[in-house]
């Protein structure tokens, strides 16, 4: 089994890139999806954000007001640091449970996890290779004025907030240009995939 850790900057195409993946055979994991998951009524990350946020951040249907926490914990770093302190664990233990149940069911698993602040949180030694999406800045600032109709200070702004694509491009073992048409990212995920198989096959045989 390998366990890849996929990420990238914003409007990089990850989540394109991350189903082509799948649609070759890899088992998606979105950590987003997990961090939804263990957040819902009576889980455990849910249980703890209750408890220290207050029952006041939630919605009538007991679900999480997430602009309501937004609001509290973006305008408090130590507020912040806590939430991460409740949901990060949760989501780990999410994510380890799923990945054994897949290991039972395939041994051989190409496992393909798709986590945004992968570089950020320092999460590179939870996976055996790691693989950022890359477009260039300029490229990025594009895409989001196309995609979400920002002014371009907008989008310079949103880029630049984050850690940038160049700095993550350091930590990848693989790097997935797609800044071409989606019949050359195809071209190039049928490579990735094949260096994927070979990459599992090597680390059984270790």
């Amino acid at each position: 089994m390998l366990h890849v850790g996929l990420t990238g900057g914003i409007a990089c195409g990850k989540s394109t890139i991350a189903r082509m993946l799948q649609a070759k055979g890899a088992y998606l994991l979105d950590h987003d999806v997990l961090c939804h998951d263990v957040e819902e009524p009576d889980r455990s990350a849910w249980k703890g954000i209750v408890a220290y946020f207050g029952p006041e951040i939630l919605n009538e249907d007991r679900t999480i007001n997430r602009a309501k926490l937004g609001s509290i914990v973006f305008a408090d770093r130590g507020k912040l640091e806590r939430l991460n302190d409740i949901v990060h664990p949760a989501i780990y233990d999410e994510w380890y449970r799923i990945v054994k149940e897949i290991y039972k069911k395939d041994p051989h698993a190409v496992i393909l996890s798709d986590v945004p602040l992968l570089i950020e949180e320092d999460l590179q030694d939870v996976f055996d290779v790691i693989a950022v999406v890359y477009i260039s800045p300029d490229e990025q600032v594009e895409r989001l004025i196309l995609r979400n109709g920002y002014k371009r200070d907008e989008a310079q702004t949103r880029v630049a907030s984050q850690m940038s694509i160049d700095d993550k491009v350091k930590h990848a073992d693989i790097v997935i240009n797609n800044e071409g048409s989606v019949v050359d990212t195809q071209k190039a995920i049928d490579v990735v995939w094949q260096e994927l198989l070979a990459m599992e096959k090597k680390k059984r045989s270790q």
